[in-house]
């Protein structure tokens, strides 16, 4: 009898430890993050547990949403745009089921948000399945 309630109180510790990390590590790509062209810097931020990235800087020669499908919007600035949407954590170093906005193209892709390490995310925009998209490698800025 005294086992099994030993072995209880070990299941039960070690799910709530792994509960907290999981959310600590929700967080983690929180901060500010330059892609690898090195020509944008974006900050990403958690809204009401789900997680958005948008423009703080560089844009090339473009500073206006000119390719935006939506010819109302066409006149919005780049800086301060939020192009990364909707990400929810999956429990462990993925962020998915959120889209990505390229301004450049004026198109939205299905996205996901891979951690490689604490300083280096991979961002895999694609359409349909993840199979068929692109990944772009942003580092955090220190």
């Amino acid at each position: 009898m005294r086992s099994k309630k030993l072995f209880l109180l070990l299941f039960l510790f070690v799910g709530i430890t792994s509960t907290a990390l999981a959310q600590t590590n929700s967080d983690a790509i929180i901060g500010e993050w330059i892609n690898e062209k090195k020509d944008a810097k974006f900050q990403i931020f958690k809204q009401e547990n789900k997680y958005y990235g948008k423009v703080i800087w560089g844009t090339g020669d473009q500073k206006k949403d000119t390719k935006n499908p939506d010819a109302k919007l066409r006149n919005r600035d780049l800086i301060g745009l939020v192009i990364l949407n909707h990400f929810m954590f999956d429990g462990h170093s993925t962020w998915e089921n959120g889209t990505i906005y390229d301004p450049r193209e004026g198109k939205t892709y299905s996205c996901k948000i891979t951690m490689k390490n604490k300083d280096k995310i991979n961002i895999r925009g694609f359409i349909g399945l993840s199979l068929f998209g692109r990944t772009e490698i942003w580092s955090r800025i220190k």
